[in-house]
């Protein structure tokens, strides 16, 4: 007997809302810096991610999974889920190799559409998220809210090239002081199913050293409204992870007229 599995489901209601939307999917992934376009009315958006990142040498975490829920409030609000499973292996004081693994704090947010493209001013949007100490595994338990936003922008060079860039800040939960945001990303249209993009992003804080990494991924539109992606990074400061390398898909349908 063939095994019906969740994938094979996402995939089936892919192809049936194909014929209804014309315009390709937007996510925010696979690259760092968050799109400024949201999703439409009444549309609810998943976006799935499996990582792994070295930190240092016996120092990684895996992503197993990062899920982003989305669904389209109005043509300018968007409301966002976020849920993770991580797996965290590292030395402590007595370099004896530990692993933490749970669920990270659920992040409940939104994206908020300020206004649209024209001339050289972007196209911009808002998003904030709350980190919910609470929604969280032991392990992975801040001692209070942690909030996160960021300004996201992006401007059309070409019909197949455009820039995104990100400015905004988070808070982890445990520290008063903010860790500021940086993204730049352009990225091109290669034919009509695929797409890749280079990166520049950091985190930038008084606690800690900066830390600047660059990446770059490629993504393909198996229909218009799902699309599988491959990207991968390395750290260009001290303080920033050695590398990473990330999986994911995205995946789209209608629940209303």
């Amino acid at each position: 007997m063939t095994r019906i599995t969740t994938l094979n489901i996402l995939l089936l209601l892919c192809f049936s809302s194909a014929v209804a939307q014309v315009e390709k999917i937007d996510t925010d992934r696979p690259d760092q810096t968050e799109s400024a376009v949201l999703v439409p009315k009444k549309w609810v958006q998943l976006e799935f991610g499996l990582s792994k990142q070295e930190n240092k040498p016996g120092d990684y975490e895996f992503q197993h999974p990062t899920l982003l829920s989305k669904y389209g409030i109005s043509k300018r609000i968007e409301f966002r889920l976020i849920t993770t499973l991580s797996t965290n292996h590292f030395y402590n004081d007595q370099l004896v190799t530990q692993k933490e693994s749970g669920l990270e704090p659920v992040e409940v947010g939104a994206k908020i559409a300020l206004w649209e493209e024209k001339k050289w001013i972007p196209k911009t949007s808002f998003i904030f998220h709350f980190a919910i100490p609470k929604l969280a595994s032991k392990e992975f338990r801040a001692d209070k809210l942690a909030p996160n936003f960021r300004f996201t922008m992006q401007n059309s060079i070409t019909d197949n090239i455009a820039i995104g860039y990100n400015l905004g800040a988070e808070w982890d939960g445990y520290s008063n002081e903010a860790t500021w945001i940086y993204t730049f990303a352009p990225g091109f249209n290669i034919g009509k199913k695929w797409y890749g993009y280079i990166e520049a992003f950091g985190f930038i804080s008084k606690q800690n050293e900066p830390e600047h990494s660059l990446d770059g991924g490629i993504a393909y539109y198996v229909t218009p409204d799902l699309k599988i992606d491959l990207s991968s990074g390395f750290g260009i400061s001290n303080a920033a992870p050695d590398w990473y390398i990330a999986f994911g898909w995205s995946v789209r349908f209608k629940t209303g007229k």
